[in-house]
């Protein structure tokens, strides 16, 4: 029984979401499936900033398991993620960046499976291109979502537009 105890004691540490900076910001959440005893499933919509482009921010929404096992940390998330990513600001690159370098990562079950934003460039329009996607040790998951982000000028930076091309190695 103490065993048992410590067991759920641990996977309750794992499964709450470290205060790091990298963390997402939790926008909001929405229940979609009511249960009688333990946490409702839920939708939430998080924001993230990308760390390597100061300027731009990336939202996506997640469904969240409830049930004890959602509540335990030990239910597998699904992979249905949905992702918008926008110019918030004067775009400045804070060095070179690989094409489909990690922006954010996040686990989405106890050991198996990870969502990851994912970063790349469109020199040829100038565009910063952003996809989220699942996978796990064995097989990952087909499903996806993409959002670009045109580089514009903005306010009084206007004259000084960064090339996304520069900053690819």
């Amino acid at each position: 029984m103490v065993g048992m105890a410590a067991l759920l004691g641990f996977a309750a540490l794992l499964s709450t979401p470290s205060l790091a900076a990298d963390e997402p910001d939790l926008i909001f959440r929405r229940s979609t499936v009511f249960k009688w005893l333990s946490p409702n499933d839920k939708l939430a919509t998080y924001g993230v900033d990308d760390p390597e482009v100061e300027g731009v921010a990336c939202h996506f929404t997640v469904p969240e398991r409830g049930g004890f096992k959602g509540w335990l940390g030990l239910a597998e998330e699904v992979s249905d993620i949905s992702l918008a990513c926008r110019q918030i600001g004067p775009i400045k690159f804070k060095g070179k960046m690989e094409q489909g370098d990690d922006m954010f990562r996040q686990r989405r079950s106890m050991f198996l499976k990870k969502m990851q934003i994912v970063r790349g460039c469109d020199p040829k329009r100038n565009v910063l291109v952003y996809m989220v996607y699942t996978d796990r040790i064995i097989e990952g998951s087909p499903k996806n979502s993409t959002s670009s982000v045109p580089i514009m000028p903005w306010g009084q930076a206007g004259n000084a537009i960064a090339k996304c091309g520069d900053f690819v190695q």
